[in-house]
């Protein structure tokens, strides 16, 4: 497969930003979030509605929804706040020689990366320079098409990404970008900003041994007899999490932990729009041997804090999860996705779930070292309810 760029440039919003909107203030949740883009993939099949204007009506309405997501278009200052300049968001047109069908038989995490406008683990040392924001639309030889949306984890999650892109969708399918409930909110008194200077927060797992080692796979999770009466994702945690843990029971490290990124929109008093943006999610940790559950904040220093003070006494299984972001639900005027992807690993081992198609099952991207993947895929409970590299 080989991806040729076709052409790049740089797209501002459609109306310039009011002045006293220009400055955008981190949260403190924005704050502690990873140094990454996060990136969707979403596959379309050819259809009749495809065709040459594809280009022109996408980037109209792509600047016009910058004008909703303002903060999309700036630049972060001092790792404060955003400067809300209205420099752009970038858009990337390529041609992918391959047919989509092929591509989709067993999607690898490694051709889903060169759909990508930039790697999710790319360099964001200074962020002054880079955009909050970036979209590269793929054009397979056989009509089919995957846009991939990747947005800077310091300034949004999953809720405010899936957000933009159905905004995105609803203004190239014709409706008013002002009639469109694109609401932006100041999460800062909610989460005060916080004096960081000194804490290398992200550092303590990226030093990890396994990090410039690791694997990551695809595998789907279905029902089975035992696994339908907690929810799917207690399910789905508690049998990956507990692989994991049964594998590693001869690693140094004496506490494992499981943490989950847990969406707090429609949690809080009042809740929130589901349309504001930033990172306004928890992290609720479990540790074993100890049966105890935190949910734990930057406030409170807590679980986290005592990972990132002695990382050697711990080992670390991330979960986020995309499960119910109606990504299923986006089109952008040509039908909806036959498949939604992602190229987000969980670095140095976690797993990033997503809905299937029909909504009945998960799909989960692990990543593990490689010895860790060995053992983790013949585990006779993985084998019992998930397929590794299913078809499409």
């Amino acid at each position: 497969m080989e991806v040729q760029i076709i052409s790049q440039e740089i797209i501002k919003p459609s109306a310039p930003t009011p002045h006293h909107l220009r400055t955008y203030k981190l949260s403190g949740k924005d704050q502690i979030a990873a140094l990454a883009y996060v990136p969707v993939i979403l596959f379309y099949s050819p259809t009749n509605e495809m065709s040459s204007k594809n280009s022109d009506y996408l980037k109209k309405a792509f600047s016009e929804t910058l004008t909703l997501f303002y903060p999309f278009a700036g630049r972060i200052k001092d790792e404060l706040f955003i400067d809300c300049n209205d420099d752009g968001a970038a858009y990337i047109e390529a041609r992918v020689t391959c047919n989509m069908s092929v591509m989709l038989q067993q999607p690898d995490i490694h051709q889903l990366e060169q759909l990508l406008p930039c790697k999710p683990d790319e360099n964001l040392d200074d962020l002054s320079t880079r955009v909050m924001l970036a979209v590269q639309v793929n054009y397979f030889d056989c009509g089919g098409i995957a846009v991939s949306v990747s947005i800077s984890h310091r300034v949004a999650d999953g809720s405010s990404l899936v957000s933009f892109v159905k905004c995105w969708a609803a203004i190239s399918c014709g409706v008013d970008h002002h009639i469109v409930d694109g609401v932006v909110v100041d999460c800062t008194s909610l989460f005060p900003p916080q004096d960081l200077s000194g804490i290398k927060l992200h550092e303590s797992f990226r030093n990890d041994n396994t990090y410039s080692k690791t694997v990551t796979k695809r595998g789907k999770l279905s029902n089975g007899p035992y696994l339908d009466r907690p929810t799917r994702i207690e399910a789905v945690s508690a049998l990956m999490w507990g692989a994991f843990v049964g594998e590693e029971n001869e690693s140094k490290k004496v506490y494992k932990v499981a943490a989950h990124n847990v969406d707090l929109r429609k949690r809080l008093d009042p809740p929130l729009p589901q349309h504001c943006i930033g990172n306004i999610i928890h992290t609720a940790m479990a540790k074993w041997p100890a049966k105890v559950v935190y949910a734990d904040s930057i406030t409170d220093q807590g679980l986290l804090a005592q990972i990132v003070k002695d990382p050697n006494n711990w080992s670390l299984f991330g979960f986020s999860r995309w499960c119910k972001f109606p990504f299923y639900e986006v089109d952008l005027g040509f039908g909806k996705p036959i498949w939604v992807g992602t190229a987000m690993r969980l670095m140095p081992r976690g797993a990033f779930l997503l809905d299937t198609r029909d909504g009945e099952g998960i799909e989960a991207w692990v990543t593990l070292s490689e010895e860790a993947m060995l053992k983790f895929e013949k585990n006779p409970d993985i084998l019992a309810y998930a397929s590794v590299s299913p078809r499409i």
